[in-house]
């Protein structure tokens, strides 16, 4: 990536901001006028539209979707399907078992049914399985691609562009997909390690060429590194969305934070990990769980907190089971500010989580203030 280019991009972002301003100052001048309304939004070109679900535009792809998606993990799926992870991680599961097969294709269809739009499969299990799910409807849902094993977190992988390139293109040609939605390349963690200047180039290459080639139609990363996404997202084009942590218990720095940085450059967010992977809930998920209807409205009011927080397009729960699903719906359509008993309530919850996170996620501590 040349220097010149680098400066164009931060040229562009400075320059829309600018533009911005010059707008609001005309306006003001002109105060005595009245404002026109907002023009309607054209629901016809929504993806899956309910009137019941709420749809934000993911930056500047301008793609329209739903307030709450699909994320790809399917955590504690075996409270439904006894066995099914097979060397006892989620990421072990059976992708042939009938059942699983089952499950994921129904919430595919309750996601179509309640105008959920959106998928974001982040594994190469993922990406096969939703795949499947999405097979001879793929024209019904946006579909976020990475397979991880072969991205920027893995060795000859991410030192090269041409085997970048060809791990994208065989998963495209295993899972019968002519495009995706969204290449989002998942990138290391900031905790554990993080990618060279040449790793970063080499996946910004691959992700200019996807899009090019007509193969990703809009082109992202996942990164848990915030000073990083401050610095990349004016630095690269390719970065139109960002899946990054923000969870039941992250509040946003009154300065500096990294939404100042992806709303200068009109980047679209997901969220991740909204519930600190499970740590939120009291229950196991199993579908006879005595704290089930508690774990129910912890999670529908984590999703209407998350929800006021404008920089972020849409959080991404794993789901495991259609009334989860219907869940996160009936998130969307309750009232968006949180009572006082509701802020309290949550804020005990939410000390439960930052306390009971598993060792592989205890740098989601990190990102209480954001």
């Amino acid at each position: 990536m040349s220097e010149s280019r680098m400066d164009r991009r931060e040229f562009m972002c400075d320059t829309a901001v600018a533009a911005a301003g010059i707008a609001a100052s005309t306006a003001s001048l002109g105060a005595a006028k009245p404002k026109r309304a907002a023009p309607p939004v054209n629901t016809a070109s929504i993806l899956n539209y309910n009137p019941d679900m709420e749809y934000r535009r993911l930056g500047r792809t301008g793609l329209m979707v739903s307030a709450v998606c699909l994320g790809g993990h399917w955590k504690r799926l075996d409270m439904m399907i006894p066995g099914l992870f097979q060397k006892g991680s989620w990421l072990s599961a059976d992708l042939k078992n009938s059942d699983f097969v089952k499950n994921r294709a129904d919430l595919v269809s309750r996601c179509m049914e309640g105008g959920i739009n959106y998928i974001d499969a982040c594994t190469g299990a993922e990406v096969q399985a939703y795949s499947a799910a999405l097979k001879g409807r793929r024209d019904r849902m946006y579909l976020g691609y990475s397979w991880y094993e072969h991205e920027s977190r893995s060795g000859a992988w991410q030192d090269s562009v041409d085997k970048m390139m060809e791990g994208f293109e065989e998963g495209l040609k295993l899972c019968g997909l002519d495009y995706v939605d969204v290449w989002r390349i998942t990138m290391h963690e900031q905790t554990s390690k993080r990618n060279t200047e040449k790793q970063i180039e080499v996946a910004m290459t691959c992700l200019e060429k996807a899009k090019k080639q007509g193969k990703a139609r809009f082109t992202g990363v996942s990164s848990h590194d915030r000073p990083w996404i401050a610095t990349a997202v004016a630095k690269y084009p390719q970065l139109e969305v960002i899946c990054t942590p923000y969870t039941a218990g992250s509040k946003q720095l009154p300065t500096d934070s990294v939404f100042d940085a992806v709303k200068k450059c009109d980047v679209g967010v997901f969220g991740i990990k909204p519930f600190g992977g499970t740590s939120l809930f009291k229950g196991d998920s199993s579908p006879n769980s005595p704290t089930a209807e508690e774990d129910d409205r912890l999670a529908r009011m984590a999703i209407r907190y998350i929800l006021c927080n404008p920089a972020i397009t849409a959080p991404i729960p794993g789901i495991i089971n259609i009334h989860q699903l219907d869940n996160m719906a009936k998130a969307v359509k309750e009232r968006r500010e949180l009572d006082e008993k509701e802020k309290a309530d949550l804020e005990i919850a939410t000390r439960r989580m930052w306390a009971n996170l598993p060792a592989e996620y205890h740098w989601l501590r990190d990102w209480e203030y954001v």
